[in-house]
């Protein structure tokens, strides 16, 4: 019998939840499917703004099927204050409400919702709602609108808004002997997971609801339904087990939460409201923003001055704000520096968090210019970011809790065979393709946040961990299960784990990167708590061989608790439960952040990203033909979904800068490309080789358990090294992603 505990963390283990992904067994938000399901089916403005005159829904209520159509005249009485309405994640403003009033905010917004005893009949009828608006002007194009932008009154919370200036930055511009002026841009992107927004309602009696619902955090589901509906919480179950993507998309209680709510409540049964496919595009995007990067530097390259503005757009009634120009102010050592960041409000609805909020644009314009700057003083531009590294955070003048950046670009590069790379553009070709490397620097924030979870292990020797956080395809199920299972010394097998649910203990959304240190920690500490317990309870059995050891003395190993100097004085723990009539032992624990420590310390996540492309001369047409992101990221839980998660983003980052885009018909203020046949993202054939390299780092300073995120860091920094490659390789700067096959002909 083995007598030392499994080691499980930080090595490779498949998904838990996987044979429940691959025979269909996970059930998502739109397939939960009570007896008395009705169908509700969404009717969005044409326009982009203006004043609803008339609605008549005669013809759809005559449709066979068809319960009701709710509109802004006959909806239920809900909340009036914009606070009731404000999620945990909300920008300043006011919020937008479904069916709130007669007017139009923008293109897409539901003005009516049709609910039917079919889909099919829901659709089709909604197509017989007949509806007058008043049309009034609009503006949707950042272009004419930034002369309006404008710093936001009231910051966003959580969101840490332009560094204060440092230094001289125009006396020192001026000066410089080496200037970089150059502007950048990043068009609108939509997220697009494979899983549409969706929400089905329950309808349990007696005014109590089970919510089914497409999002990334339950609670605040909860919090939204409650505070809008004036419902109690023990009311309102949340329940959303499993996530088919959601990329920020779903950090938001979008609008079919509310009109799914609402219908059920109304008329006191289940209904289901999903969004089409098209649909998709009537909600959260990443704004479309603007940029201007000027670097000034000595010949050698050392920068001197470095400002960043950025003008990113909202809607006219939020003030969405991220973090874009900050990672210019701590990346590199630089003592004169300014930043800005405005919004431009367009008739548009608000911008959501996208996976990277802020710094996949902000890393775009900053890591482009750092690379004309090299070019610029034809200095290799590794060395360049070397030559300029930071060893503290400049912009908060903290030291950071750790960061092997150094080390990222030494093993990044070695692994790429950076020193293979002519830094002549234009000077490598393969028949009719050029050949171009390049490479950028990424950086994410390494956080956490208050979160809590249960540990329970039951009479049969199995144990269960349970938070209310969320799994949106990031491997949470299986690294929490492994943490749980190295601590209590079991099996992973002898482990399950449950996710998203309102009746665990809570958590925040399930973003920013923060899931993995946060919800590990509190599982770790809520399995230690039950070890101890469990030791209590053993020493005080009958005869026990524990009586007098204390928990320096044992060991907990495959389900056993044993001296360490004789293995044969043992109990199980089933035993112990067994032995005192016991069917379970529990302990709840809340992860803290290390406030203390934040005083002193910064934390973040760093990568080197390399990237080879291959551009055919006549066609325009670019590949990614290999990508090697070298990620410094603290203690690497598993390194199977790890790499996953790095990979995945890196995939984002290649559509984001080669592809998606999504096209405004401004005379409309209306998004055209909404659909998957004309907004176009990577498929296989985009994709080539991607190596991903984990650089060893200690870093216990923020998070006990040495852990820092990976959600962001594939995609920050990529799509400049891409960028920057096609400039070796053709010769041609390309400033304004995506880069399509018109911007290199």
């Amino acid at each position: 019998m083995p007598t030392t505990a499994p080691k499980i963390i930080g090595y490779q283990q498949n998904r838990v939840d996987g044979p429940m992904k691959v025979t269909g067994g996970a059930r998502y938000a739109a397939e939960f499917t009570p007896s008395d399901l009705h169908h509700g089916y969404v009717v969005c403005s044409p326009v982009a703004r203006g004043t609803i005159r008339h609605i008549d829904a005669t013809a759809a209520m005559a449709f066979p099927g068809v319960v009701e159509v709710f509109t802004h005249e006959n909806r239920p009485d809900t909340a009036w204050m914009d606070r009731n309405y404000q999620d945990q994640v909300a920008p300043p403003g006011h919020p937008f409400r479904p069916l709130y009033d007669d007017r139009v905010l923008y293109s897409g917004q539901p003005i009516a919702l049709v609910i039917a005893d079919s889909f099919e009949a829901a659709r089709d009828a909604a197509a017989l709602v007949r509806i007058e608006i008043k049309v009034a002007d609009h503006q949707t194009d950042i272009m004419a609108a930034q002369a309006r932008a404008y710093v936001p009154p009231k910051g966003r919370f959580g969101i840490s808004g332009p560094p204060s200036s440092r230094g001289d930055f125009g006396v020192a511009f001026a000066g410089a002997p080496v200037r970089i002026d150059a502007d950048y841009r990043v068009a609108v992107e939509h997220h697009n997971p494979m899983e549409p927004h969706a929400t089905t309602v329950e309808w349990m009696g007696d005014g109590a609801i089970t919510v089914h619902d497409k999002i990334q955090g339950v609670m605040n589901s909860q919090k939204y339904v409650t505070g809008v509906f004036g419902m109690k919480a023990k009311d309102v179950h949340v329940v959303t087990p499993f996530v088919g993507g959601g990329f920020g998309s779903g950090l938001r209680p979008q609008y079919q939460l509310f009109l799914a709510v609402m219908a059920a409540t109304a008329l006191k049964r289940s209904v289901r409201v999903v969004l089409t496919r098209d649909q998709m595009w009537t909600h959260v995007h990443r704004p479309h923003t603007l940029q201007t990067v000027k670097l000034g530097a000595t010949t050698d390259g050392r920068l001197t001055a470095l400002s960043h503005e950025a003008i990113a757009g909202t809607s006219t009634f939020e003030d969405h704000q991220e973090v874009v120009v900050n990672w210019s102010g701590m990346l590199y050592h630089c003592p004169n520096a300014e930043f800005s960041y405005r919004l431009a409000q367009l008739d548009t609805y608000t911008p959501s968090d996208m996976r990277a909020p802020g710094a996949a644009l902000g890393l775009f314009a900053l890591e482009s210019a750092m690379d004309e700057l090299a070019q610029a003083v034809n200095i290799d531009p590794v060395e360049l970011r070397l030559r300029n590294y930071s060893e503290k955070d400049e912009n908060r003048n903290k030291r950071f809790s750790s960061k092997a950046l150094r080390a990222c670009y030494e093993q990044g590069g070695q692994a790429f065979e950076w020193s293979r790379r002519s830094p002549e553009p234009r000077s490598v070709r393969d028949g009719r393709e050029l050949v171009g490397m390049g490479m950028a620097t990424g950086v994410w924030e390494a956080r956490t946040t208050i979160l809590s979870a249960r540990a329970t292990l039951r009479s049969d020797g199995t144990l269960n961990v349970a938070t209310a956080s969320a799994d949106i395809g990031t491997g949470t199920y299986t690294i929490l299960a492994q943490i749980a299972a190295e601590t209590m010394g079991l099996d992973i097998g002898q482990v399950s784990a449950n996710l998203g649910d309102s009746d665990y203990p809570a958590s925040p959304v399930e973003g920013g990167s923060w899931t993995a240190a946060s919800a590990g920690n509190a599982v770790r500490m809520a399995c230690e708590a039950v070890r101890s317990d469990l030791l209590s309870h053993a020493r005080t059995l009958a005869g026990s061989p524990l009586n007098d050891a204390s928990e320096e003395d044992v060991i907990f190993a495959n389900g056993r608790i044993m001296l360490k100097t004789d293995h044969e004085r043992s109990v199980t723990y089933a035993d112990v439960l067994k032995g005192h009539g016991l069917d379970r032992l529990e302990a709840e624990k809340t992860n803290l952040p290390h406030f203390l420590a934040k005083l002193r310390y910064v934390g973040y996540t760093h990568s080197a990203v390399f990237a080879e492309v291959r551009v055919d001369e006549q066609l325009g047409q670019v590949r990614v033909t290999r990508l090697v992101i070298a990620a410094a990221a603290g203690r690497i839980l598993n390194p199977q979904t790890a790499r996953s998660q790095i990979m995945g983003a890196a995939v984002m980052a290649i559509g984001k800068t080669l592809e998606e885009e999504t096209f405004t018909d401004h005379r409309f203020g209306r998004f055209m490309n909404h659909n998957l046949a004309e907004y176009h993202i990577p498929v296989n054939a985009d994709v080539d080789r991607i190596d991903v390299i984990f650089v060893d780092e200690e870093d216990d300073a923020l998070s006990s358990m040495d852990v820092k995120g990976l959600g962001e860091l594939g995609i920050v920094g990529t799509g400049a090294a891409i960028a920057n490659a096609i400039f070796n390789a053709t010769g041609r700067r390309i400033r304004d992603l995506p880069i399509t096959l018109d911007k290199l002909l």
